[in-house]
Formats: structure tokens, C-alpha cells, sequence
């Protein structure tokens, strides 16, 4: 992987163009700060409109927010995205309280304690690595771990998510925001 310098800087509520400006305001009042991808995001307000509209459709599905946090940890962690494995670490430790072991465990690609998850990050690890084609194997110990097969389609959902954020870092990689920074 080559070192790249940023392409785009991260803009504010005030220095976003006059579109992304409302979409921003709705990201620093659910963060109480805008995060520097967002605020990338926002160079390009069909890319924040279309990124926060497919994460507000995400957030209505039957996953749970634990479970949709692992889909875009895991997709993060597969894509080597350091800031999105960050602030989503973050999110599952400090907001959602979940144990660092299981946020460890997805981090360095081993199992996690809890089996359900475990076929939850396997299925989207592999989702991403191998772009859709899941083997059966997989499939069959994610539904037997307790999912439904529409929910198959809600981790890619959050797939997609991840794809738009992760590869945006890649193209210009953001510093990361003093919140994430404990887990970069």
C-alpha cells in the first residue's frame, strides 16, 4: 500500500459547499463534533446525502446497532481502512459498551467469543474479500447461528456503507479525530 497525501481537506458546518450544510449541522449534532471524513464526505454533497441516506436506511433494518457496528467494523478491517476501524471501534466500546475482547478479536482477524457474531464477522469479512461470492459454508453457519436470509441483505447494506467510507480514506486518507485516536 503506497503512502498518499489527502486529496480533499475535511470542511466545517460554515466552509462546506451551501448543500452539504444542513447534512453537516445533522452529523455535528449526532457526533457533537464533525468527524474529518464527514467532513470530506461534504466536498461532495450527493456523496454525504447519499452516504447518510443509505446509513439512515441501515439503521431501520433488524440488526441490531451492535450487530450493524460489527458489519462496518469488520468491512472496515477487511478494507484496512484505519480511520473507519477506529471510529468504529470507538463506537462499539464507548457507546455501545461492548468488550474490548470482541472488538479485538475482529480487529486481528480471530474468533470471537460470542458464536453469533463470530458468523456475523465471517459472513462480512467474506462478503467483502471475496466481493459477494460467499462460500456456502459460510452462509449456512451464519443462518444457523440465528439470522434470517433477508438479513443477508442488511449486511450488505452495510457493505456498501463501508465501501463509499473506507475507499474515500483511500483515496484521501483523513488524520484522525481526537475521539478515535485511543484506537488508531
Amino acid at each position: 500500500m503506497s503512502t498518499q497525501i489527502a486529496l480533499f481537506t475535511p470542511v466545517g458546518v460554515e466552509t462546506a459547499p451551501e448543500k452539504s450544510r444542513p447534512l453537516l449541522e445533522k452529523v455535528q449534532k449526532s457526533f457533537k463534533f464533525v468527524p474529518n471524513l464527514f467532513g470530506v464526505f461534504a466536498n461532495s454533497p450527493v456523496l454525504l446525502e447519499g452516504y447518510l441516506g443509505l446509513e439512515g436506511v441501515f439503521e431501520k433494518g433488524s440488526l441490531s446497532a451492535v450487530e450493524r457496528q460489527i458489519v462496518l467494523l469488520s468491512a472496515s478491517v477487511e478494507n484496512r481502512c484505519r480511520y473507519c476501524t477506529a471510529a468504529h471501534s470507538t463506537l462499539l466500546k464507548a457507546f455501545l459498551h461492548v468488550p474490548a475482547d470482541v472488538v479485538s478479536a475482529v480487529r486481528s482477524n480471530q474468533p470471537v467469543s460470542d458464536p453469533k457474531l463470530n458468523a456475523l464477522v465471517a459472513l462480512t469479512k467474506e462478503i467483502v474479500s471475496e466481493r459477494g461470492h460467499v462460500r456456502t459454508e459460510v452462509m449456512e453457519n451464519f443462518l444457523a447461528a440465528g439470522y434470517r436470509k433477508d438479513q443477508v441483505l442488511e449486511v450488505l447494506i452495510g457493505v456498501a456503507l463501508k465501501t463509499m467510507s473506507n475507499y474515500l480514506d483511500h483515496i484521501s486518507p483523513n488524520e484522525l479525530d481526537q475521539a478515535f485516536q485511543s484506537e488508531g
